[in-house]
């Protein structure tokens, strides 16, 4: 019997832990198809097969699977509001901030929370949880090396003060890497990082369906301290935020006003 896209996700469940059920169908069928065809497989039993037996096409279909697109300071005038506004709020009630970059992918973007906030507080008193599903994703991230078009974005301060230029590339300095934890996570499965001060979620809930967002803006509530904020992406504005106790504070900004 031929496998459909139905025992596909469940093969898929059984061998990583990911319900591909909980991202939109037609966005992601549409993905995977056009990756078992440039593999040259058959159909979705020859190419469960081969991913049970071959670690490097795994790992590449993760990787392919969660979309990882980065770059350092995406949306400026969003991370301006957090330098600016965000960053002096907490602060006044926490000099220790607890700080979540959730699907972090290449690390662009806990470096740059990182250097933001040296702004107001020494690089040994940051900490920032940074984590993601992909294991390779994350190993690229700890390397902390970038190409010209990544970093194209950031303040020319930062560039020179936290990174090193060595030819084409941008590597970051080892006293910036030092501020963060880079953890394997899955949004959907994994247990949240209690008491945050700040998550930093942008542009991945997009690919989630409606109910699985529903989960994770509830999951987020639970994380989040007595008033910490929920930075999210310039295209997933939170139109019931109230469902989740949340208010808009600055646009794409929400705070927790109180326990679900």
């Amino acid at each position: 019997m031929t496998m459909n896209y139905e025992g596909f996700k469940e093969e898929i469940y059984k061998i990583s832990g990911i319900d591909l059920s909980l991202y939109k169908e037609r966005q992601m069928k549409r993905r995977i198809n056009a990756l078992i065809q440039k593999k040259n497989f058959d159909g979705y039993q020859s190419y469960i097969d081969a991913l049970k037996v071959d670690r490097e096409l795994y790992n590449e279909f993760i990787n392919y699977m969660t979309i990882n697109v980065s770059e350092f300071y995406r949306n400026p005038e969003q991370w301006n509001k957090l330098r600016e506004i965000i960053f002096p709020m907490l602060l006044k009630k926490n000099r220790n901030l607890n700080i979540w970059s959730a699907a972090c992918s290449s690390g662009d973007e806990p470096y740059t929370l990182a250097m933001i906030l040296n702004e107001f507080v020494p690089l040994k008193n940051i900490k920032v949880i940074a984590t993601d599903i992909d294991k390779d994703i994350l190993k690229r991230a700890k390397k902390g090396t970038y190409t010209e078009k990544s970093v194209a974005n950031l303040p020319k301060s930062y560039l020179k003060k936290y990174f090193t230029h060595d030819g084409k590339n941008f590597q970051i300095n080892d006293e910036i890497k030092r501020c963060i934890n880079f953890k394997h996570h899955n949004l959907l499965a994994d247990e949240y990082p209690p008491n945050c001060d700040l998550i930093v979620c942008r542009n991945v809930l997009i690919y989630f369906t409606e109910e699985a967002k529903i989960q994770i803006y509830k999951n987020f509530n639970k994380s989040l301290t007595s008033s910490g904020i929920l930075f999210v992406g310039s295209t997933e504005q939170i139109l019931l935020y109230a469902n989740y106790n949340l208010k808009p504070i600055q646009t794409f900004f929400y705070q927790k006003e109180k326990d679900l």
